[in-house]
């Protein structure tokens, strides 16, 4: 082993989980190399477009001022699309600190990783890791293209897909229903229009949460948010339901943007930015063993995203911070067993990440098994509710509630009812019973 290229941890994967750990861990004054295979930090990230003020700041408290943000979000949208009409729910505060700002990953990935290396973190950039190096069941190194490094701990930040866990039977491949395809659109308009269409000022933000639409019974969401001079719209679907139903998700994303409703936001926009990403969507069902000798795994590559939600980063970001945690406990007592490293589990249980995870961890199967009505049929029938209640055509109120009353019984037959009132109260028992 070449002293040169031994030092004490390698974080592979230069995302919000993988610059968090290593942040902490050089703060700490530990040795640490982040190895990122993307021309930059950043350059092959995607994310719907939002990060969370409270987790950000235990990373970077001063982000908020030093960091390149595109806007303070201050409306939070929910609309539900038929085919042609919508019902859209919205709650706005502009009072409170922000909950969340709209960036671009490219500029504030980048940012982060500059703070890293102030902080003595060694970033290798434009690098791709072959293979995990190991010695007696004990993950001590990295092989990548160039050459091989050691260390005495790895944290695999590398995403969804990460070959690396999968090396060391850490995970099994991932079956089709427990990872989305997303696919996002960046559309250029002036800050003027933006400000106009979507209600807000110069430097506030809005965020729309969007079902049903083109996705109507599939499961998947869609999503939009404001930067200062573009719109980031895009959606999710479990490739399974691609493949299945034989649909690109490009498709979709088109037919969305031609929506009643959503068409309006971004006409005359200029598209600037294509992209696509992979998303685990298992829950915590699916969440693999996270530690063994010598290695940790955060971020997406522990699956840990909250897709109801649309939560990634920020558990992406505590996840790195307490593997980072782990990793300078470990090395002040030089114990890198996986007894040891397991504190990190631990650390991940007692925190928001899994607790939130926990009690969403029925909500993945009952949709698989219920999209037809909880993304489909109850969808329409809430727009069919408020254009019954807003319409004016002289017909008694009475027998407008009546007759919606009998076409919803007719349509959706007792049985199916029953089985999705039961639905729900699992999934609402299982979110509830932990108090």
């Amino acid at each position: 082993m070449a002293e040169s290229n031994k030092t004490d941890v390698i974080v592979v994967g230069a995302g919000p989980a993988g610059i968090a750990c290593a942040i902490t861990i050089a703060r700490a004054g530990k040795k640490v190399v982040l190895i990122e295979r993307g021309s930059f930090a950043g350059s092959k990230n995607v994310f719907g477009g939002a990060i969370y003020t409270q987790p950000t700041k235990e990373i970077f408290p001063d982000f908020e001022t030093a960091a390149p943000l595109e806007r303070r979000n201050v409306e939070h949208k929910f609309a539900i699309l038929g085919e042609n009409d919508s019902t859209v729910i919205s709650y706005k505060n502009k009072t409170e600190t922000a909950g969340s700002y709209t960036v671009i990953r490219g500029k504030f990935d980048r940012w982060m990783a500059e703070q890293a290396k102030k902080s003595g973190v060694y970033l290798v950039e434009k690098t791709v890791v072959r293979e995990l190096l190991t010695d007696n069941g004990k993950v001590v190194g990295v092989k990548t293209e160039l050459e091989d490094y050691y260390a005495d701990i790895v944290v695999l930040a590398d995403g969804v897909n990460s070959l690396l866990a999968k090396q060391i039977g850490l995970r099994e491949d991932i079956q089709p229903k427990d990872v989305a395809l997303s696919v996002k659109e960046v559309i250029k308009l002036d800050k003027e229009k933006i400000n106009d269409r979507f209600n807000i000022s110069d430097d506030e933000g809005c965020i729309y949460e969007i079902f049903g639409g083109p996705m109507l019974g599939m499961l998947g969401l869609a999503f939009m948010y404001t930067n200062q001079n573009s719109v980031t719209i895009g959606l999710g679907i479990t490739l399974n339901e691609l493949v299945e139903r034989g649909i690109r998700p490009y498709d979709l994303l088109e037919n969305l943007k031609t929506h009643p409703t959503i068409a309006p936001l971004i006409k005359d926009g200029v598209l600037e930015e294509y992209s696509a990403h992979l998303i685990p969507e298992g829950g915590y069902k699916k969440i693999p063993k996270l530690s063994s000798n010598g290695v940790m795994i955060a971020g997406d590559a522990a699956m840990l995203v909250n897709n109801l939600h649309w939560e990634g980063t920020n558990l992406a970001m505590i996840s790195g911070k307490l593997a980072g945690e782990t990793a300078i406990e470990a090395l002040n007592k030089n114990d890198f067993s996986a007894k040891s490293l397991y504190t990190y589990e631990e650390k991940l249980k007692n925190s928001f990440v899994m607790k939130d995870l926990n009690t969403y961890k029925d909500l993945m199967d009952i949709a698989h098994k219920k999209s037809d009505a909880f993304l489909d049929y109850y969808l329409r029938t809430i727009n069919a509710f408020f254009k019954m209640f807003t319409s004016v055509d002289s017909i008694p109120k009475r027998k407008k509630y009546y007759d919606f009353v009998k076409t919803f019984v007719k349509e959706r037959k007792f049985a199916n009812i029953v089985s999705d009132v039961l639905h729900g109260i699992k999934l609402l028992w299982s979110i509830l019973k932990w108090y």
